[in-house]
């Protein structure tokens, strides 16, 4: 596991959640698993078997392996990578920008170097929110809506700056976040070993939203 989360959550685990120490191995172990091998196909005897624990302590402390999935994402994100995630992208925001382009680098190689340093929970929660709605709500609460708000007011000033076509604000985001996120996910989730060049993959993926959204010219 990546040590910049990897330590938080099991801060989280030990102190916020009075877990034991054989519950943080087998949150650890979970994590480990979902993440290689994705959450259907991760057994409870292959994380029991990883943990160092009988498969019956995962259904003692956690039911089932819904449950288990659960209780790493839930309060891992509430409690760390909500927060974490919203200073990462303050940082970005707080700065002025001369361009909009200027401003989706700075979004996106923030993204590319966060997403690799803690990418073995980030992965699970990319792989698992399309199917369980308790992941989804938790994504709109504590960081869609709050980023919402923030790059609302960023596309708001690049289009008085004339650097972005004058269309309503929710096409804007919903063409530049479906663009990144299709970067960020084919990057580290289809196709993590490629030869990427992720200078490259950025400027591309700039051009591309920029081209897409500049005024047209007479």
């Amino acid at each position: 596991m990546e040590q910049r989360l990897a330590d938080k959550i099991k801060e989280i685990n030990e102190e916020h959640l009075k877990m034991t120490q054989k519950q943080s191995r087998i949150i650890e172990a979970a994590i480990e698993e979902f993440s290689q091998n994705g959450y259907a196909s991760t057994s409870t005897s292959q994380i029991a078997k990883k943990a160092g624990v009988a498969e019956g302590t995962i259904f003692r402390h956690y039911k089932n392996k819904k449950n288990l999935l659960l209780s790493i994402v839930t309060p891992t994100m509430t409690k760390l990578i909500a927060p974490f995630v919203m200073d990462e992208f303050d940082t970005v925001f707080d700065q002025e920008y001369e361009s909009f382009g200027d401003f989706l680098r700075a979004i996106l190689k923030n993204r590319v170097d966060f997403i690799k340093e803690n990418l073995s929970i980030l992965k699970i929660f990319m792989q698992e929110i399309s199917y369980h709605p308790e992941l989804q709500e938790n994504y709109k609460a504590y960081i869609a809506q709050p980023l919402f708000k923030r790059l609302e007011n960023t596309i708001i000033h690049f289009q008085e700056k004339g650097q972005i076509k004058d269309l309503p604000v929710h096409t804007v985001i919903r063409f530049t976040a479906s663009t990144v996120i299709g970067f960020l996910f084919t990057r580290h989730i289809i196709y993590p070993d490629m030869n990427w060049d992720d200078n490259s993959e950025i400027e591309q993926t700039i051009n591309l939203i920029i081209n897409g959204l500049s005024p047209e010219t007479d």
